[in-house]
């Protein structure tokens, strides 16, 4: 699997689950399911990989503005939901945790910026079809602390500063 099929995966499940991340984690299970176990691997790379990529701290405050609030879980999960979003969100928002404030025309707190279940697709689907636990990946390990400038997520000023369109939009 190419990143574009993998993209093409996410775009499509999504586009059928009209933005509900539950559904579109259920969908992607069965479209999953339809690949041979390798497959369902090389899709889980694709994720992990991009998983790990946005474990900045640019979009933890992004997750902590829209969210109002992030603990790491959150995060974790809003990380699995902005994947869930496609690649144009997706890759915007990694370039400029900011731009989301034009990428999303809406965000609802009780729908959106939880993909938790998105995150385990590829192990449901890989499990369904073998009757086993996926392998490791063979990926490098994840970083112990987002990359990037920290800062403290609890002070509304910084969040503004940093993420000034978003604060704008979203914020308290």
């Amino acid at each position: 699997m190419d990143e574009t099929e993998f993209w093409e995966l996410i775009d499509a499940t999504r586009e059928a689950a009209e933005g509900d991340p539950e559904e579109q984690a259920d969908l992607l299970v069965e479209r999953l399911c339809r690949l041979d176990p390798e497959g369902v691997l090389d899709f889980a790379r694709h994720f992990e990989a991009r998983y790990r990529r946005a474990f900045t701290w640019d979009l933890w405050a992004a997750a902590w503005v829209l969210l109002d609030g992030a603990s790491d879980d959150v995060f974790d999960s809003f990380r699995c939901w902005l994947i869930g979003q496609g690649r144009e969100v997706y890759e915007g928002a990694v370039h400029d945790p900011d731009a989301l404030a034009e990428l999303l025309d809406d965000f609802d707190e009780e729908i959106d910026g939880d993909g938790e279940e998105l995150g385990y697709a590829a192990d449901e689907a890989y499990e369904q079809l073998t009757g086993a636990v996926a392998p490791e990946l063979g990926l490098a390990p994840a970083p112990a602390e987002p990359q990037g400038t920290p800062l403290d997520l609890e002070d509304d000023q910084a969040l503004a500063e940093r993420l000034p369109r978003l604060w704008e939009r979203f914020g308290a």
